[in-house]
Formats: C-alpha cells, sequence, structure tokens
C-alpha cells in the first residue's frame, strides 16, 4: 500500500512503495474461476429418434431377435444372456451372430442403473456394422 504520513518527516518517504499482494491474489482467483468454468470436450454419439410429436411407442416384437442387455456390474456386456468378461469377446460374438442371420432385430436392454459407457460402446459397435434399425427396450 502506498502510505504517506506528513508527521513522519523523512523516515515516511522511504517507505513509500506499492503492495502488489492483493493484486496478485485477485489475479490468481481469477485464473482459476476461468479454468474452472472453461468447456470441456464433450463426445457424441448421432442417436436419430423420432420427430413426429404424434409418434407412439412401439412394444417389443414376437419374432426372434438378438439381445444385448447392458448390466450394472462388470462384465457390463450381455449377448442373449450370455455374459462376456470384454468388449473385444462380446463384439466378435455379437458380429458372429447378426452375421448368421442379417435381417434379425436387435434390442439393447439396458439396466436404469447401468453406467452410461458401456451402453455408448454398444451403440458405436451398432454404427460401425451399420445396423440402424435398432429397438431400445425401455421400461414405461
Amino acid at each position: 500500500m502506498i502510505s504517506a504520513d506528513p508527521s513522519a518527516g523523512s523516515s515516511a518517504q522511504a517507505n513509500v512503495g506499492i503492495d502488489l499482494t492483493p493484486l496478485i491474489d485477485i489475479i490468481f482467483i481469477v485464473l482459476v474461476f476461468l479454468l474452472l468454468t472453461a468447456n470441456t470436450q464433450l463426445l457424441t454419439l448421432p442417436v436419430d429418434v423420432p420427430t413426429e410429436a404424434d409418434s407412439e411407442l412401439v412394444g417389443l416384437s414376437q419374432e426372434q431377435h438378438i439381445s444385448i442387455n447392458i448390466l450394472t456390474e462388470a462384465p457390463h456386456w450381455a449377448l442373449d444372456s450370455q455374459q462376456f468378461e470384454d468388449f473385444d469377446q462380446f463384439e466378435a460374438a455379437f458380429i458372429q451372430a447378426f452375421t448368421e442371420t442379417p435381417d434379425i432385430n436387435v434390442v439393447v436392454a439396458a439396466d436404469k442403473n447401468a453406467p452410461v459407457q458401456p451402453l455408448m460402446t454398444v451403440l458405436a459397435l451398432l454404427q460401425r456394422q451399420q445396423i440402424t434399425n435398432t429397438q431400445i427396450l425401455m421400461e414405461p
């Protein structure tokens, strides 16, 4: 701080200076605020959903289908109730099952308490295999 006491005489002129500590504190607070509020990169996966307001949910058909289950605990992936330890095994089994009957329906059933990442991984797999007609099983 700048301070000058006129009654102090010549000793006051030797102590005249600027204290930069409050300014540095404010700069650090603003820097931390900007770092915490900076936008982080969000990963997205495009999903086509019905856009018409009058579209209705359709019940699960009784036709033969491949069921993909997303579980709450590891291993997160199951194909027709058969669990797989890692995603590579699941992917190989799914591709084999789908290539045997390419016109079969694919149904994805995720537990509501399951993490999102295994579901996103499965949706990415379906996109890589160019499977566009997929049903996502939801509780009404």
